[in-house]
């Protein structure tokens, strides 16, 4: 029977454990590219089985938030070499979150103050970008009404996602995972009452809903081998004015099942149970187990995580029935930095600083000491 300590074979890579770090947005890059604090940051939670980077856009048009590492230019794709071989240094794997946010965006952030693009115009009520207000300075807000692609600029973003990938390579990533969750461009296209295009990524048939995601699937398996993808999801989540819809179910076991076929490395799904919205239904986590168990049977060659609120306990439950095969922490691991070794011993947990989640310097950020012998280190 496994657990959270048993080493896993990731399609070839091999974690010594069954934790990942789920990618989480700092927002520390202050000129859009990694740099040596943020190649720290990560070196210093290397002791996870994998690491995910936080989101890295794929193009000027897929960023969303200023202060995020892109991996569109030259300099960017530097930068994540300075993070890949420091983790790797400390011993780690890592795999790059391949990230465009559609029309989660604002004009500020996009090139010549350009509409954020999407599958379709209707704007996301309620959602918020971080971006430029009218005296430059940074801040949240409502996002601008996009402009839907169309079907040539489809395949134009498809192909910025396969440059991505083949640049991830070249920055010394593991692998990449497709950020496909949270209300983000492949679930603009794959939600039904957001999607109302009418051509051949229409939502009116099934496999038009989904030509989207498997096209950028394959897209970025032809560059660099399908046994370094891995996509994420976030069933029957609503973040950024997703409206829930009757066949969710439906449309993620039918794409379990196309995936498998391709033979990614990972699905990677989110539990957005603990997310404060409004409209947000009851028993969402059941949901997402229950879909879990149901596609485990046809997905069984690749890896099955599972984020949002993990605990050692829960983890080792669905790691042992073999509902999933890793654990995905995220929180966690903004405080401690050696959340494999204080899970491992039974260690206290320290809470992180949520005033520092975003922006800043090396406060509440890299700072975070160790736990020895029944005592915090203090940093130096």
């Amino acid at each position: 029977m496994s657990d959270l300590f048993d080493s896993y074979d990731l399609s070839g890579l091999l974690l010594p454990n069954r934790i990942v770090m789920a990618p989480l947005t700092r927002a520390r890059a202050k000129h859009d590219a990694a740099d040596e604090l943020i190649a720290l940051y990560y070196a210093q939670r290397s002791t996870a089985g994998l690491i995910i980077s936080e989101g890295t856009p794929i193009s000027r048009q897929g960023q969303g938030y200023v202060f995020n590492p892109g991996i569109f230019l030259s300099d960017q794709i530097a930068g994540w070499r300075k993070v890949t071989r420091s983790v790797h240094s400390a011993g780690g794997r890592i795999f790059a979150q391949l990230w465009h946010v559609g029309r989660v965006s604002h004009f500020s952030i996009q090139e010549k103050g350009r509409q954020p693009v999407s599958a379709t115009d209707r704007i996301a009520r309620g959602a918020m970008a971080f971006g430029y207000d009218e005296e430059g300075r940074p801040r949240f807000l409502p996002v601008s009404a996009p402009y839907a692609l169309t079907a040539t600029e489809v395949g134009r973003v498809v192909e910025d996602f396969a440059i991505a990938a083949d640049n991830a390579v070249a920055a010394g990533f593991d692998g990449v995972e497709l950020h496909a969750a949270n209300g983000y461009l492949f679930e603009q296209f794959l939600n039904p009452l957001v999607n109302d295009r009418t051509d051949r990524y229409s939502a009116d048939l099934m496999e038009n809903r989904l030509r989207f995601t498997l096209e950028v699937v394959d897209a970025v398996n032809a560059r660099i081998g399908s046994q370094r993808v891995g996509i994420r999801f976030s069933p029957f989540g609503q973040i950024s004015d997703m409206p829930p819809y009757p066949d969710a179910e439906q449309t993620y076991l039918q794409l379990g099942r196309e995936l498998a076929d391709r033979r990614i490395a990972y699905i990677h799904f989110m539990d957005q149970s603990g997310f404060r919205v409004a409209s947000m239904p009851g028993g969402v986590s059941d949901r997402v187990h229950n879909l879990l168990r149901k596609l485990r049977p046809t997905f069984d060659k690749g890896a099955l995580i599972l984020a949002g609120g993990q605990t050692l306990a829960k983890a080792n439950e669905l790691i042992a029935s073999g509902t999933i095969d890793l654990a995905a922490f995220g929180q966690p691991f903004i405080a401690n930095p050696d959340l494999v070794a204080r899970l491992r011993n039974g260690w206290p947990l320290a809470e992180p600083e949520r005033e520092t989640y975003y922006g800043g310097g090396a406060g509440g950020y890299v700072d975070y000491p160790p736990y020895r012998n029944g005592r915090a280190l203090i940093a130096d």
